[in-house]
């Protein structure tokens, strides 16, 4: 079942999203000794990111057993500001007191293919055999309908074996390093967030209209056993008749 939460605007939404993070971890951390997290790219993460290293609420996360992921990373150095993980330790990583060790930024100082097998091999001694993968992933949403680097029209959607692959994305010229579905949806809760005027159409199509993985990739994603939560604000949400 997928639950859907409307704030007024981004702000708003990042604000009762931090909030649900933080008790979420503490819920999670009351039953187990680690709180495994994948972070998401892009510019509407950073007010979420803003919203749970502000006081009292940064203080209530045990971050020292919270450990830290990826879902996808662009194939630039460190330094580029297009990089997933620089932004995230600026934004996040850098204002709390997270254990390095428990940090995995996906390489790319290394082949992507490499990359992409060392991640898979970190999330393999990670889960094993478990029957679910991570307690959070945080999910982005594009105007396009990719989630991830799931993108339209790229084989990368129907990935059924790997849990992270690498691909050269034709329409940014670069390479991307990404999970897929089949570690994604084993997760015991993701989340979207999705904002502004622009995502409107596509969520409803997303939410409310047929299944085409092709389209929109981020129907792909319903965690088998897990929960399936989409933040958005009034205006994400505006043509939603949900």
């Amino acid at each position: 079942m997928m639950e859907l939460h409307i704030e007024k605007d981004a702000h708003q939404m990042s604000a009762k999203l931090a909030v649900w993070i933080a008790e979420y971890i503490q819920e999670v951390l009351a039953k187990q000794d680690r709180f495994t997290f994948v972070l998401s790219g892009g510019n509407t993460p950073k007010i979420l990111f803003a919203e749970l290293v502000k006081s009292p609420l940064k203080e209530s996360i045990d971050w020292e057993k919270v450990h830290f992921f990826w879902g996808d990373e662009r194939y630039v150095p460190y330094e580029d500001s297009r990089n997933n993980a620089k932004m995230c330790f600026e934004e996040l990583l850098s204002k709390v007191p997270a254990k390095p060790e428990h940090i995995h930024i996906m390489r790319t100082d290394i082949s992507p293919e490499e990359s992409a097998a060392e991640y898979e091999a970190i999330l393999k001694s990670y889960f094993g055999e478990s029957e679910t993968t991570f307690d959070f992933v945080l999910n982005g949403m594009g105007d396009d309908g990719h989630t991830l680097s799931l993108f339209p029209g790229f084989a990368v959607v129907h990935e059924k074996e790997k849990w992270v692959t690498s691909f050269w994305l034709t329409i940014q010229d670069m390479y991307r390093i990404t999970l897929t579905a089949p570690v994604v949806n084993k997760a015991a809760c993701v989340a979207f967030m999705a904002v502004g005027e622009n995502k409107a159409k596509v969520l409803k199509d997303v939410l409310e209209g047929e299944t085409n993985l092709d389209l929109y990739p981020s129907q792909i994603i319903q965690p088998e056993s897990g929960e399936l939560h989409w933040f958005v604000d009034d205006a994400a949400a505006s043509l939603l008749t949900l």
